[in-house]
């Protein structure tokens, strides 16, 4: 089932992130235990609409549609433009100066936020922005 909704064009990074996880068992493993947070995304396109997406690294290391895995609260919520989320994963923006900058917005524990940075980078690698 791709995560991937075409009226957000950053949304295949989700795809990027999924098999990234799904394709190597030991390195799922590896980022759950960096992650420990099941983070959400929502993303804003420039028609002003809004999609949410999660990506648990708390237990399962899956990624999905949604604000978080049914039944199970999310740790982290990181909301941002379509447009920033794209450079974020390609690399071409940083986090912190998003968040510095009021075009990231945290709610809930901002160091687990941090976290999420080594994931991203390896979806550099497979997404293709």
């Amino acid at each position: 089932m791709s995560l991937k909704n075409d009226a957000f064009p950053s949304s295949a990074a989700f795809d990027a992130i999924s098999s990234s996880l799904s394709a190597d068992e030991a390195e799922r493993k590896d980022a759950v235990k960096k992650g420990g947070a099941v983070f959400a995304f929502t993303l804003k396109n420039g028609q002003g609409a809004t999609e949410s997406w999660y990506i648990d690294l708390k237990e399962t290391g899956t990624v999905g549609k949604g604000t978080g895995p049914e039944g199970k609260k999310t740790d982290v919520t990181l909301s941002l433009s379509d447009d920033d989320f794209s450079k974020l994963v390609s690399g071409k923006a940083n986090a912190q100066k998003l968040f510095m900058g009021g075009k990231l917005k945290i709610k809930g524990d901002v160091m687990k936020a941090t976290k999420m940075e080594p994931v991203l980078k390896k979806a550099q690698t497979k997404a293709k922005l």
